[in-house]
């Protein structure tokens, strides 16, 4: 089945966000296409207000370009209903009642458990990894399970682009709901290593040391 050119604009900014900060080659090896087919995309882009090019001088040779996603890039890679979702935040955090507020987050918490899938303990923590990370891709989530540096230890949950980013970047707290999801369905603490929000191009998380032997 051929992709449609707006699926394909969408998997080059998918990717410019993996491989961030991106250049022609490593988007030509990703997708698989002509250094001109990436070029001319990338100038529309830009254009489009979608991303930003940056020129790094290199100590030999001829300076290199790198491309990283905008505000607006960002944007169109979350969540269709993003603006909707920040104003129904902002709302329940503006409650002044801790019991009716904590009720509604409660109340997210569970909606959000029971679209990822019901926790199960079943085929072991890896398992349970694993049947997260699909349902997660088959929500549209941009994620993949990545080896951890430290040997011996439970895959990273990785989240390449965040389907939160206009959410989040308002109220932080909402990392700390996320958090709270996956530990849930996973049925033990789940600990974010690394922030968007702090710089990092990526989110990931992995389960606490201390729950580790669980497996």
């Amino acid at each position: 089945m051929h992709l449609t050119r707006e699926q394909n604009d969408l998997e080059l900014l998918r990717l410019i966000q993996k491989l961030q900060p991106a250049t022609v080659p490593g988007l030509c090896v990703g997708l698989g296409v002509t250094a001109t087919a990436i070029r001319q995309r990338l100038l529309r882009f830009q254009a489009d207000g979608l991303i930003t090019r940056r020129t790094e001088r290199l100590d030999r040779g001829r300076p290199r370009n790198t491309y990283e996603l905008t505000r607006e890039g960002l944007k169109l890679l979350g969540d269709d209903h993003a603006e909707i979702a920040s104003i129904l935040w902002r709302e329940i955090m503006a409650i002044e009642s801790p019991a009716v507020r904590k009720q509604l987050l409660a109340g997210i918490k569970r909606a959000l458990v029971e679209r990822f899938g019901t926790r199960t303990i079943e085929g072991g923590l890896v398992g349970r990894l694993q049947r997260l990370c699909t349902s997660l891709v088959e929500h549209g989530f941009d994620v993949e399970l990545a080896e951890s540096a430290v040997p011996g230890s439970l895959p990273i949950l990785r989240e390449n682009n965040c389907p939160y980013h206009e959410l989040v970047a308002e109220d932080a707290s909402f990392c700390e709901l996320e958090q709270s999801v996956f530990s849930e369905l996973l049925g033990v603490p789940v600990e974010l290593s690394t922030c968007r929000l702090d710089g990092h191009r990526c989110c990931e998380f992995h389960v606490a040391s201390a729950s580790a032997p669980a497996v």
